[in-house]
């Protein structure tokens, strides 16, 4: 498991006996465990260790999954950063709210050991250790800068989610394509990963006010297309 030593992910729940049992499992496969017990705490510790990935229950006392999302994705420095929320069966969880606070996807619990490893191991897969050189990606009116998710306009640095930055560089990298809606769930989500139609569109719209571009035209009925000219 030597291979999962570089790899630090952060455990957020108010549940002791979570805590313990899903970081025994996952300190078992060689991943380095960091463990908070409210939003607030794993803000702190996110911002201190700068983990690949933040497993994040919804329901947590002084600040909720939710909120620690939403900030999380406000820190530059961890835009890479993977995030999977923790819900209880049958709890009040919409998986629309999820994505739209920054989530990368969800794990409902309980949740068994092999289960649970193997949803951690396909997340990771997703995440890509970015080289240092020649990440640069000039479009006209903006700059995508791969190494560190930002996308540069007029001389001012925007930060985008993980997702959004994904989403814009796929979308740029086919640019005057059509790309389709199933396309962009695979090579932005995953394919076992289920959302729905409305999860893209509000990261398309998201996109479109941060970057203040008027370049992603809605294709009705099929998916999306930058237009560069």
């Amino acid at each position: 498991m030597m291979e999962n030593s570089g790899i630090t992910i952060l455990l957020v729940d108010d549940e002791p006996d979570i805590l313990e049992f899903l970081g025994y499992n996952l300190e078992k496969e060689g991943y380095r465990v960091l463990k908070a017990k409210n939003g607030q705490k794993a803000l702190k510790l996110a911002k201190e260790h700068k983990p690949q990935l933040v497993v994040l229950d919804v329901m947590m006392p002084v600040m909720d999954g939710m909120e620690a999302c939403t900030e999380m994705r406000k820190v530059p420095e961890l835009a890479g950063t993977l995030i999977a929320f923790l819900t209880a069966r049958g709890e009040d969880y919409s998986q629309i709210t999820g994505f739209e606070a920054g989530a990368d996807d969800y794990i409902t619990k309980p949740i068994k050991p092999k289960l649970f490893i193997s949803r951690i191991q396909a997340l990771l897969r997703r995440y890509k250790a970015v080289p240092e050189d020649s990440n640069i990606i000039a479009v006209k009116g903006f700059i995508i800068d791969k190494n560190r998710y930002v996308v540069v306009k007029d001389d001012v640095e925007i930060t985008l989610a993980r997702k959004e930055f994904e989403l814009i560089q796929f979308l740029v990298s086919r640019t005057d394509k059509v790309v389709t809606r199933e396309e962009i769930f695979t090579h932005v989500w995953g394919e076992n990963v289920v959302v729905g139609d409305r999860t893209i569109d509000v990261h398309i719209r998201r996109i479109r006010e941060k970057l203040g571009i008027d370049s992603i035209r809605t294709i009705k009925g099929v998916g999306y297309k930058f237009e560069e000219g």
